[in-house]
């Protein structure tokens, strides 16, 4: 969804907390340039940040172990919010799992049964803590050679074995060939948004399940609150709809010049495009006002 470049506005005078205390940023569509790169200039503020005593937290859709893309970024702290929530890893020790939030499997399992009677056609994904798992349909992913291809009742089913329970499922992804993507999160919120938090990143139909309540806003304000840091002393940037929840509980937050209309909406501020270093941008005007 990202804008040619110099299109977007630039970034506008919202108001800042007079020193904040954590930059809490999304990665692709936000912090990554389409590229998947991580420009200097976005690397030398984020240096900058925390050197003036800002945390800076990655929160994003991805699993841990594709956060190659900025691990060799991170400077003080080194934790990201990975799977939309549903995990808090230590970048600094190769992504190592420090908090899971779980979907817990009957309730995806029942995800899986409305979603297959309201949308036919749909396929899943099941991302574990070790790694992801698909039906035969389902697009396959390239960084994921060795998973498991079954159907997603298969997959669920995992029972315990001599090794103990089953790797904890982060989130169930569902995909669909036909439908638009905010048509296809609609109907799924109204056949199952009581039983697991839905959401999706991408230009495609594929949804984003995870345990009720389990956002990249709620594990953010659950790392702040170890912190005792509060919501108004967050600046958060997104731009998909996986970010709206974080945007509008962070004191502060911008939607990229590329963002979803939904998100440009509900964030405070505008910044420029994922292309034109907006998370950047703002960064250096936090640390010019200190």
């Amino acid at each position: 969804m990202t804008s040619p470049r110099g299109s977007a506005p630039a970034p506008d005078a919202s108001p800042l907390p007079a020193r904040p205390r954590l930059i809490a940023t999304d990665l692709d569509g936000t912090l990554l340039h389409d590229d998947k790169s991580v420009s200097d200039r976005t690397i030398a503020a984020l240096g900058r940040a925390e050197e003036a005593g800002i945390e800076v937290f990655f929160v994003t859709g991805r699993p841990a172990r594709w956060m190659d893309v900025v691990s060799a970024h991170v400077h003080g702290h080194g934790m990201a919010i990975c799977a939309n929530g549903a995990a808090v890893v230590d970048l600094h020790s190769g992504g190592k799992l420090l908090t899971a939030r779980p979907l817990d499997r009957p309730v995806a399992l029942d995800v899986v049964e409305a979603l297959r009677a309201a949308a036919p056609g749909t396929t899943f994904a099941v991302e574990q803590t070790t790694g992801i798992n698909y039906e035969p349909a389902y697009p396959a992913f390239a960084q994921d050679p060795g998973a498991t291809i079954a159907t997603a009742e298969k997959l669920l089913r995992a029972e315990e074995t001599d090794e103990g329970a089953p790797d904890p499922v982060l989130k169930l992804l569902a995909h669909h060939p036909e439908l638009t993507p905010d048509g296809f999160l609609a109907l799924a919120r109204t056949v199952a948004g009581d039983r697991a938090t839905l959401t999706r990143s991408s230009p495609t139909a594929l949804l984003e399940i995870s345990g009720l309540g389990v956002s990249k806003a709620s594990t953010l304000a659950l790392c702040c609150a170890e912190r005792s840091i509060s919501s108004d002393e967050v600046v958060a940037f997104g731009d998909m709809p996986n970010d709206l929840e974080m945007l509008t509980w962070a004191g502060t937050s911008y939607a990229m010049g590329n963002a979803h209309p939904e998100v440009l909406a509900a964030a405070s501020g505008r910044t420029l495009t994922n292309n034109e270093d907006g998370v950047a941008v703002v960064i250096e005007q936090i640390l010019a006002r200190l």
